[in-house]
């Protein structure tokens, strides 16, 4: 009777762990972010609204950012991934400098590994500028939930 009862714990154990191994590997749960400013993906400058941020297949790197209302106003961008703590909400993370906003990472709660993307090159030149202007060259981050 105790081999029996082992087996089938070990059976659940393997069950277990292949389906948590099929759902990471889903594409995933779209996130949605009201975002009440004009900003910048990878020098395309997005108008403000509600938006969709969505994986394009099982590589989690590329995300597609689509306006809910315009579905023409969208973005295919590739990220890094970014270790943190366990975000216990979703949220969209901006770099502004002055009255330029520039999309920085997405975080969905739950999970510890968020989504980075690199400065681009109009970031990295007002970034430049601010710093000649005598001003402090960190940016001011501003971060949205996700909805």
């Amino acid at each position: 009777m105790n081999s029996r009862a082992f087996s089938l714990a070990v059976c659940i154990c393997v069950l277990g762990l292949m389906a948590a191994t099929a759902f990471a590997q889903l594409p995933g749960i779209p996130v949605r972010v009201n975002i009440p400013f004009d900003f910048q993906v990878r020098g395309k400058t997005l108008p403000a609204g509600e938006y969709e941020i969505s994986r394009l297949s099982d590589e989690s790197q590329v995300l597609e950012v689509s306006n809910i209302h315009n579905r023409h106003e969208n973005i295919a961008i590739e990220t890094d991934p970014v270790q943190g703590a366990i975000a216990n909400h979703g949220k969209v993370v901006f770099h502004r400098y002055g009255d330029s906003y520039f999309l920085h990472e997405i975080w969905t709660a739950g999970l510890e590994t968020g989504r980075e993307l690199p400065a681009t090159h109009q970031e990295k030149v007002l970034r430049r500028e601010t710093l000649a202007k005598g001003e402090s060259a960190e940016p001011q981050t501003v971060a949205l939930a996700i909805y």
